[in-house]
């Protein structure tokens, strides 16, 4: 017999009575009440477009469907970072106890799938991993460690050797993670991604062989196995069934941001479509550098027979009409895309600036100005943003922020776990919590002095030669420069392996073995200290290491100690962000950098018809950011540094394609400083005459 959950109900709730969505516009409560009267109804997809409500409509859709009685532990809710499946939690929870009237937190630790992709993906793979031949201790390497291991597989196969130069560890394993997320053929992503990786696809062919064969060897998992490993779950009717099974509706939200393997698992929970929501915005899918497909998202409604229902949500709620019309008329050039134009009841005389300036320089003096400007006028530094195309394209205006002491915060930098020291301490956890795991013991065994590759993979080698991890370690002859290290590791392993001290307490006895290593090794030893101390914070949230090791291999903070303060240095300070990064986010202010040909779009991202697509996505991505003001910077040159015997010149820039002439009505279209004429080639006038002949002779 099925739990029903949570079904506690205030007194004066009758069934049928929805008052609680009256907040909703049309679109929305459409969305919300789809098959709410008939169990597992049809596929439905909702075209959010940006602004529009989506994380609200959603979360009123999971509510909606645990105050009609839904068991909120059959709701499988799948999204792209683990803050927004917790905010998503927390607006179901708010409505549903409101309704309800049951017990703060019962609607929280019921919806207990909800989750990203890789986390849920994780869970499952440990909860079935007798039924796949997967050993359910197995740990997970992030990105760094997955490539450190394909290093490993690369020298041992001697492809470092070779006379030509083979890729790079980082491009061995993008290549790898490309082929396993878009399940296309390692040829194909060769000749469009990697071209100049082509020569070499038979040897590769053979390292990724390899490199699987050391992850089961070891019982490690990498980010892109936790989905490998679903889908090949899921293609196994008898698990699939049992897996599907559990859960009478899936939901997932930013399904444009999805790869063919994700797609692939959905269909393979949902074949018939029967319970399962998408939502996303078609316009708003930039990410196939990450094998993400816009296909996933404009295939959806077809995909099923019946055809799934669409509900389009237009109506948005953060920018004005102005900035809207400028939005929807660049999107709308789009060659294919689902039908929406943005609407929204916040009207505005002010159109949005297309700003031509003479060249960067101008560019980084005007945006200071305007920033500086709207500032004095009441908008927080905060409330403001500066977007580009690429990181670098940032440089010129880094420098004249300083020079002006304007603060800013730049999206981006040292992840916490890239932190090396951080790095150091986590791989002493992983190897007590998986002594197969080459990658962490090499690690760790390098850190004491004496102890090189050589010396650390014999090491290596009689561990993994034993049952006995703890025992093998003892009895390996203490390397004679590691002196006390060596022995304070042996004390430390025994203690971890045989999980003596108990959880989070196991974190501190290795942070005092480290300390002293760390100080040896690095200069500003207190910073990273710091960093060690926050990472024994975070693990005291966790119930135990295999559950801290997971998570925080699945969902990383963002920065390290030396980053993390830098909002704190002032009151406040000016948002600097890629557009990839910006996707999500909103700002009364918005500026554009380099709205021209060669950076919006890219240079190489003009090389087919999907990538000029999503080129064009992207400016429309960085437009609907701005609530209230929207500035596009066009500059009419650069100055480049070439050491050629030409020595550096200008590059001559025109506005980007995605803004033809028709289109400038819509923008308020100005040359910047006004008083330069550059559009008719005049010089500015200059406002003083002034004899310097004289003023020179008078000096003496």
């Amino acid at each position: 017999m099925r739990s029903s959950g949570p079904t506690t109900r205030k007194d004066r709730f009758v069934p049928g009575d929805v008052a609680y969505l009256d907040s909703l516009n049309a679109g929305q409560r459409r969305a919300v009440e789809h098959g709410s009267s008939t169990p597992q109804a049809g596929p439905l997809l909702v075209i959010a477009g940006a602004g529009s409500g989506k994380t609200n409509t959603l979360a009123h859709r999971v509510a909606h469907l645990i105050v009609n009685g839904t068991d909120p532990r059959r709701i499988l809710l799948l999204t792209f970072s683990r803050r927004a499946a917790a905010e998503m939690i927390r607006r179901v929870e708010r409505i549903a106890t409101r309704v309800l009237g049951v017990g703060s937190g019962a609607i929280t630790d019921s919806l207990t799938w909800a989750g990203t992709f890789h986390g849920i993906g994780a869970r499952l793979l440990r909860e079935y991993a007798h039924h796949i031949g997967l050993d359910p201790a197995f740990t997970i390497h992030d990105r760094e460690d997955s490539a450190d291991l394909m290093n490993l597989v690369r020298h041992e196969l001697t492809f470092s050797e070779t006379k030509s130069r083979f890729p790079t560890k980082g491009t061995c394993l993008a290549v790898y993670s490309r082929v396993v997320n878009s399940q296309a053929d390692l040829e194909e992503i060769l000749q469009s991604v990697f071209p100049w990786c082509a020569m070499w696809s038979a040897e590769l062919r053979n390292l990724f062989g390899a490199y699987v064969e050391a992850k089961q060897k070891q019982n490690v998992l990498d980010y892109d196995d936790l989905l490998l490993y679903w889908a090949g779950m899921m293609a196994e009717p008898m698990i699939a069934q049992r897996v599907s099974s559990q859960f009478d509706h899936v939901m997932v939200d930013e399904y444009q941001d999805t790869n063919r393997l994700q797609a692939a698992i959905l269909l393979a929970m949902r074949p018939e479509g029967r319970g399962l929501t998408v939502v996303g915005d078609d316009a708003q899918s930039i990410y196939s550098f990450r094998a993400a497909s816009v296909r996933n998202i404009l295939d959806f409604p077809t995909t099923f027979d019946p055809p799934a229902e669409i509900v389009t949500l237009d109506q948005n709620y953060r920018s004005t009409q102005p900035i809207l019309a400028a939005a929807n008329a660049v999107i709308e050039q789009a060659t294919e895309r689902f039908t929406k134009n943005l609407w929204s009841e916040r009207v505005s005389e002010a159109k949005p600036n297309l700003v031509t300036v003479k060249d960067e320089a101008d560019q980084v003096r005007y945006i200071a100005s305007s920033v500086l400007e709207a500032r004095e006028a009441g908008t927080p530094l905060k409330q403001q943003a500066v977007l580009f195309r690429t990181s670098s394209h940032s440089g010129p205006l880094e420098i004249e922020l300083t020079r002006r002491n304007i603060p800013f915060v730049k999206f981006g930098g040292l992840k916490f776990l890239d932190a090396a020291h951080v790095k150091d301490l986590l791989a002493v956890m992983r190897w007590a919590e998986n002594p197969r795991d080459r990658v962490a013991g090499f690690r760790v065994l390098q850190l004491m002095p004496g102890i090189g590759p050589t010396t650390a993979g014999r090491i290596l080698d009689v561990i993994e030669a034993s049952t006995n991890a703890a025992w093998a370690l003892s009895e390996v002859p203490p390397p004679s420069k590691a002196g006390q290290h060596w022995t304070d590791l042996v004390t430390l392993v025994s203690r971890l392996s045989g999980r003596e001290t108990g959880w989070p307490l196991e974190l501190a006895h290795a942070r005092h073995w480290y300390e002293p290593l760390m100080e040896d090794r690095y200069e500003d030893a207190a910073t990273r200290t710091a960093d060690i101390v926050q990472l024994e914070q975070i693990a005291s949230g966790y119930p135990n290491r295999e559950k801290f090791l997971t998570e925080l291999a699945l969902d990383p903070p963002d920065a390290t100690s030396g980053q993390a303060g830098v909002p704190m240095r002032d009151e406040d300070y000016l948002i600097l962000s890629t557009i990839h990064s910006a996707k999500g986010q909103e700002w009364k202010s918005v500026h554009v950098l380099n709205v021209v040909d060669g950076c919006i779009p890219s240079d190489l991202g003009t090389g087919s018809t999907q990538e000029l697509e999503e080129e064009r996505r992207l400016l429309y991505v960085a437009m609907t950011r701005a609530k209230d003001e929207l500035h596009l910077l066009v500059p009419q040159r650069f100055y480049v540094t070439q050491q050629t015997r030409n020595g550096d010149r200008h590059l001559y820039a025109q506005r980007t394609r995605f803004i033809p002439r028709t289109m400038m009505v819509l923008f308020e279209d100005f040359f910047w400083p006004p008083v330069a004429s550059v559009r008719d080639g005049a010089l500015p006038a200059s406002p003083v005459v002034v004899d310097l002949g004289a003023k020179m002779r008078g000096m003496w």
